[in-house]
């Protein structure tokens, strides 16, 4: 029996690949025990995703209501399941800049010493499984705003003279020397550890630096889930706020299942220790102003939205992410989804959530 072990099983990119995997032919252990919910209330919580997953998939999905700073509990886990375990999808997180300042320890703790948990576990008990783990842009702090921009009227653009203007920021960005926030040291640290137990122990590692990762199962809350929450606010007639750059900050976008699909063709040749930045690239991006068009387009309905001048510490100006590295490793993989998909799939999954809870 082939095993996935996925953490945050029942949030976005966690429940994206309990489906993609046990599609694939595994069995899956999930390991999450609603931490969103604590993080950003009940209106984030992810119990709806984790019992959808047991109803669709009965024993082909295993959950553990499990934290995974609990060493003692994660250990077990592994121990029951050994070498069966082929891979291991870490995908729990305090995913917030915020949240992160608001309680320091409790970020840390959950970014960087859960990380060292599970890859510990992975290594006495499954040491041949694949790891991967989901990083973030945020681990090259605010080093992107020192770029050349222009300003245009519903977005920042990079300027055409940079040599990263066609394609978007590489992995060579310094990860140094810069403003992080909590949340971009805490996901640095997770980072950095799962890159060095591919390069120290041979450890088949793999770190994916999302971008604004997104798809309609986000449970989304004002601190986390760009477009998510946008979609929501639209549909809800919910006050949006946006934090400084004008709103013309622009961010790349990628659904899960691209991002889950890049796991999956990295798992099946795997290359230790090695970073992707895993976005949305220039092939679907946009600024706050134009996703605020877009949901309005989709939802008929004008947001109501403020705007304070005070952008959250460490944010980007405009990031959009150059996959040429994975591309270039994985030649047959390719994205699925445009934003235009993507912010489809959000009305419709947003409006059936809502059908189904009234």
């Amino acid at each position: 029996m082939d095993i996935a072990v996925v953490t945050g099983a029942a949030g976005l990119v966690g429940g994206e690949s309990v489906r993609y995997f046990i599609d694939k032919g595994f069995t899956v252990t999930g390991i999450d025990n609603d931490m969103r919910k604590v993080l950003f209330g009940s209106e984030a919580s992810t119990d709806w995703q984790r019992q959808k997953l047991q109803d669709t998939f009965d024993s082909k999905y295993i959950h553990y209501n499990v934290d995974i700073r609990n060493e003692q509990a994660v250990t077990a886990i592994f121990r029951e399941y050994g070498s069966d375990i082929k891979i291991v999808i870490h995908a729990a997180s305090q995913p917030s800049h915020d949240r992160a300042a608001l309680d320091p320890q409790l970020d840390f703790t959950i970014n960087a010493n859960g990380t060292l948990v599970l890859l510990e576990a992975t290594r006495n008990y499954c040491p041949n499984a694949v790891f991967i783990f989901t990083s973030t842009n945020k681990v090259y702090g605010d080093s992107p705003n020192s770029l050349p921009f222009v300003e245009l009227e519903k977005r920042y653009e990079l300027s055409e003279t940079h040599p990263w203007y066609k394609n978007g920021i590489d992995e060579t960005m310094s990860i140094d020397q810069s403003k992080h926030s909590l949340f971009g040291v805490s996901k640095l640290s997770g980072d950095v550890l799962a890159q060095e137990y591919g390069r120290y122990f041979g450890m088949k590692t793999g770190v994916f630096r999302g971008g604004c990762i997104t798809g309609p199962g986000h449970s989304a809350a004002e601190l986390h889930g760009f477009l998510a929450y946008l979609m929501k606010c639209a549909l809800e007639n919910k006050k949006y706020r946006i934090y400084g750059y004008k709103g013309k900050q622009v961010r790349d976008n990628i659904h899960c299942y691209d991002l889950v699909s890049m796991f999956w063709h990295f798992y099946n040749n795997p290359r230790p220790g090695e970073v992707y930045n895993a976005g949305g690239s220039r092939h679907s991006n946009c600024s706050a102003l134009e996703a605020i068009e877009q949901c309005e387009t989709l939802t008929g309905n004008k947001i109501n939205y403020s705007y304070t001048d005070t952008h959250r510490i460490g944010d980007h100006i405009w990031y959009i992410s150059d996959i040429g590295k994975f591309k270039h490793h994985y030649p047959e993989w390719s994205y699925k989804h445009t934003l235009g998909s993507i912010m489809q799939e959000l009305y419709c999954g947003l409006k059936s959530r809502s059908s189904e809870n009234n």
